[in-house]
């Protein structure tokens, strides 16, 4: 029953990991996953991780009595029985996944009107300038059109767009980090120049991660394959060959691209999805807690600056 238990606290670590740039380019490059199969979340770097690591694995293997994790975030100590040594081997890597995937996330979880620093966002230094209008605070979304995350919230995305206060200016921002990527940008961005984005948004998410059409060619550097599959695709959706190879070749989409490109460097971005709220905050699922958390934290530095411009 415990150890149950104890394996969905693992899942549901591992599911607040986002794609990887490097993780996406090993993983693809040796050809061990599709383009929408999870990947394995980051390791945590910082020292405060490392220790919480540590301590947790001393825990874990005491004999006389476990530490379980309880679904509330607090812990329960209890007298070891039966096959201890499996069930602390267990604790341990629930431990040590929980505090890789959201080191700091946990401590906020019964307080979500209060933000934390260097926990739940991190301020960009010297913050960087937008391209809204005076009165506007601009929200990007930097996604990947191939990664499950991004795949996960976009529902949760599209939804708070339609309710979000008139005052953020939203778009999404396409990395470009390998030919691959930069082919699944070319697509995002033609839809855009043909004025389809809205419509068929989604349905670019769905033939990749429910039809499992990568809309990418097996050789990624093989770029006029990948133009033939998508062409291909948006055929079926209603957009004329002649149409879509006409926007996918023009200065529009070349311009949108060198600015993706642009703004993927400016901010620094290896892990999708992320949010960057007017040029001065960085988030994402791993430090806000879970997705609805995430949008929350959006709306809320959103106000903080609007009321101080």
């Amino acid at each position: 029953m415990h150890d149950s238990r104890l394996v969905l606290l693992l899942c549901a670590a591992l599911a607040l990991s986002s794609c990887n740039k490097q993780q996406a380019s090993d993983e693809r490059a040796a050809g061990r996953i599709p383009p929408s199969a999870a990947l394995t979340p980051p390791a945590a770097g910082s020292a405060s991780a490392q220790a919480e690591q540590k301590s947790s694995a001393q825990k874990a293997s005491q004999p006389a009595a476990l530490t379980r994790p309880n679904e509330d975030g607090s812990e329960s100590v209890e007298d070891a029985t039966g096959d201890s040594s499996a069930r602390n081997t267990i604790l341990a890597a629930v431990a040590s996944t929980v505090a890789a995937a959201a080191p700091a996330a946990a401590a906020n979880l019964t307080a979500p009107t209060l933000w934390q620093e260097g926990v739940n966002y991190t301020r960009l230094v010297p913050a960087q300038p937008t391209a809204v209008p005076a009165g506007q605070v601009e929200v990007l979304e930097f996604f990947w059109y191939a990664c499950p995350h991004c795949y996960a919230i976009d529902p949760l995305v599209e939804s708070w767009k339609k309710t979000k206060p008139t005052y953020i200016s939203f778009s999404r921002v396409h990395v470009t980090w390998s030919e691959g990527h930069r082919s699944l940008a070319r697509l995002y961005y033609t839809l855009e120049s043909l004025g389809k984005l809205d419509q068929l948004h989604s349905e670019v998410f769905k033939e990749i991660h429910v039809n499992g059409d990568p809309l990418v060619a097996s050789d990624t550097n093989d770029v006029a394959a990948t133009e033939r599959l998508q062409a291909a695709f948006v055929r079926k959706l209603g957009i004329s060959e002649e149409e879509f190879k006409k926007a996918y070749h023009s200065f529009s989409v070349e311009t949108a691209l060198q600015r993706a490109d642009q703004l993927v460097q400016r901010y620094r971005i290896d892990g999708v999805p992320t949010f960057v709220i007017n040029g001065k905050y960085v988030a994402d699922v791993r430090t806000a807690g879970t997705p609805e958390r995430l949008i929350s934290l959006v709306d809320d530095l959103a106000a903080q600056e609007h009321k101080h411009q």
